[in-house]
């Protein structure tokens, strides 16, 4: 994090994710508070010793502290003053409600974080975030862990939006940042990655299952965005609101029509062309497994004719089968035992008493 935005961005990114019913809520005091708050917490940690302990589990123990000490620590930092100035301002003047109201959901979010396993995985410094550096590239997965759902993709949220800041620079390789089940994180601004890290060459997807489900986690408005602002689309089977929207994004056709009118003097055929749908809502709602349909962007100096298709994949079975058949199982990098976990757990507790230490003696 080079600056406070950074950390603010991060706040969000992090307290939307955990509580979803937020992101149609943003502007509201009892939601802007409680980002303030983590937002000085993560620039606090951040500034001390230039990022020793500026760690997600950092930032879940030093929030637990007791307010008198916790505000005496923050105020040791300039830079956070203005953020805290309102907290510290409604415990002077004992409005204990308010100050709950504010901090208390904040607290209450994090705390679904605090496991020793997380703490583990989210204190480590293995690599860096910056996939796609010339000098050092690599691929990262993340998985989301459908038992733990929630929890797991405000994590996952706040990992995506540090590398979408790393990655979305000039003079780096190319890269593509694929998002499957997209709805189940939570990403602040994917409108803007995906006008402007084209120019970065990256290359963003988006997997859904429905639009409704878009609508759902991220409000009407942004789902709107993200449906409009993407150069390609392709669906397999939807219905409903989903089918009629991709049916009219695929536009209109001159299709031919005849009609026969039979009675008892003659017969009499009429012909006429009229604009239908290229691919009407009732078929995209009818597709077959490996059908798909969709519309593809092109550029100047690639341009393509037939840019909307209706086709359908097929696949080698056999050599499907083969293939999967010689897979070999990812190697285990290193075994970690509880006693590990456990240490690393109680570690954090540990440095966050040496913090006060240092700054409060």
């Amino acid at each position: 994090m080079e600056d406070i935005t950074d950390a603010t961005e991060s706040s969000r990114t992090i307290m939307l994710g955990l509580n979803r019913d937020w992101i149609k809520k943003q502007g509201d005091f009892f939601v802007e508070s409680p980002i303030n708050f983590v937002t000085a917490i993560i620039w606090f940690l951040r500034k001390y010793e230039n990022g020793k302990c500026c760690t997600l589990p950092h930032v879940i123990e030093l929030m637990q502290l007791e307010y008198p000490i916790l505000f005496k620590l923050l105020r040791t930092e300039r830079e956070i003053e203005v953020l805290i100035n309102p907290f510290e301002s409604a415990f002077r003047n004992e409005a204990m409600e308010q100050l709950e109201g504010q901090i208390a959901s904040a607290k209450i979010g994090m705390a679904r974080l605090s496991s020793p396993q997380l703490y583990y995985v989210l204190s480590g410094n293995d690599f860096t975030l910056d996939i796609n550096n010339p000098n050092d590239p690599k691929i990262v997965c993340m998985g989301n862990n459908p038992q733990k759902q929630q929890i797991y993709g405000a994590v996952l949220s706040l990992y995506i939006s540090r590398v979408i800041k790393l990655v979305n620079k000039k003079n780096q390789l190319k890269s593509s940042l694929v998002f499957d089940e997209f709805p189940t994180i939570y990403f602040n601004g994917i409108d803007s990655l995906i006008a402007t890290a084209r120019s970065n060459k990256v290359a963003t997807t988006l997997a859904v299952q429905d639009y409704s489900q878009l609508k759902k986690d991220y409000g009407r408005d942004q789902a709107e965005v993200i449906m409009n602002i993407v150069g390609n689309v392709i669906s397999g089977q939807v219905v409903g609101e989903t089918s009629k929207l991709l049916s009219e994004r695929f536009g209109k056709i001159v299709q031919q029509r005849e009609s026969i009118s039979i009675n008892a003097a003659d017969t009499s055929f009429s012909r006429s062309t009229q604009l239908e749908a290229a691919i009407p809502p009732s078929k995209i709602a009818s597709l077959s497994s490996g059908e798909f349909v969709g519309t593809v962007a092109d550029d100047p100096q690639q341009k393509i004719e037939l840019k909307t298709f209706h086709a359908e994949i097929i696949n080698d079975h056999e050599a499907i089968k083969q293939e999967e058949s010689r897979y070999q199982p990812i190697p285990a990098i290193r075994s970690i035992t509880s006693e590990e976990i456990q240490k690393n757990y109680f570690r954090i507790k540990e440095d966050i008493k040496e913090i006060i230490d240092d700054k409060l003696t």
